[in-house]
């Protein structure tokens, strides 16, 4: 009778020593435990360690931290007609422990299928280009959609961002080609204003030159000094008018004066008008 007395005893102990173990929850920094006493809600506990009551109570634990949740590629087809497949991250983290237990039954996934809903729906609204050029835009407005959805889950989503955008093979060509020209287009604009800016400056320095008579000269010797530095070349250049002015200007009035007064010595012929 007294080993049976022991017996139970043992049994009471052990019994009683679970049931403090199970009152007993631990709950980490990041985390928030939410509390069901007969499945009635009694609020978020943490962190550190408290006292449930055994047996009739369960908890669930929530993580506060920010929460990377890669959205698996989605196919879309933008407005423009071109499908494409893009890849999206969401960072989220729960504000309300309470709503993200009580008010969905998976919040990562409740969030999820929202962010690849809503990734088809914006981007199926936009065109390619404006996904390429202004992906900052669509990232924001990604966001504010998604958060707003959220907000009920006591979700709050941080950001969205397009990861990757995989556009198909023919398309990959005509954007090479078009930036191809586009390239081409600028080397042709920057030619013509390089033309331009040199005729502007070979026309400001003949101006100068043909005002200073000397200073053309000069340049005339300085080129042929230049090409005199090369060996083994025959060089044939015009004399240069101003040299032989001077005797041309004799020449010509020489000739005026001689139009203007003939010789003296010359008889004059007397002619008769037939009667």
């Amino acid at each position: 009778m007294t080993f049976f007395a022991v017996f139970v005893f043992g049994i009471i102990v052990v019994l009683l020593v679970f049931v403090a173990l199970s009152a007993i929850r631990i709950v980490q920094q990041y985390e928030r435990g939410v509390i069901f006493v007969l499945g009635r809600l009694i609020g978020a506990r943490g962190p550190g360690l408290f006292l449930v009551p055994p047996l009739i109570s369960r908890m669930s634990k929530v993580d506060l931290r920010i929460i990377t949740l890669t959205v698996p590629p989605q196919e879309v087809i933008t407005r423009d007609n071109v499908t494409i497949k893009v890849t999206a991250v969401l960072y989220f983290y729960v504000v309300d422990p309470i709503a993200a237990i009580v008010n969905v039954m998976d919040f990562h996934q409740a969030t999820t299928q929202i962010g690849q809903t809503t990734l088809r729906n914006v981007l199926g609204q936009s065109e390619l280009d404006e996904l390429l050029a202004q992906r900052n835009k669509v990232n924001r407005e990604l966001q504010a959609i998604i958060d707003e959805q959220t907000e009920r889950w006591g979700v709050k989503v941080t950001a969205v961002e397009i990861k990757d955008i995989e556009l198909p093979v023919t398309m990959q060509r005509a954007m090479a080609k078009q930036a191809e020209a586009e390239r081409e287009k600028r080397a042709k604009v920057i030619h013509a204003q390089g033309e331009l800016q040199a005729s502007a400056q070979l026309a400001q320095a003949a101006e100068i030159l043909g005002s200073q008579p000397a200073a053309l000269q000069l340049r005339y010797l300085q080129t042929l000094t230049e090409v005199a530095v090369e060996k083994n070349s025959t060089i044939l250049f015009p004399l240069p008018i101003d040299l032989i002015e001077p005797m041309l200007k004799m020449t010509r009035q020489k000739a005026d004066r001689a139009v203007r007064e003939p010789p003296n010595d010359v008889p004059l012929k007397e002619f008769s008008l037939p009667r």
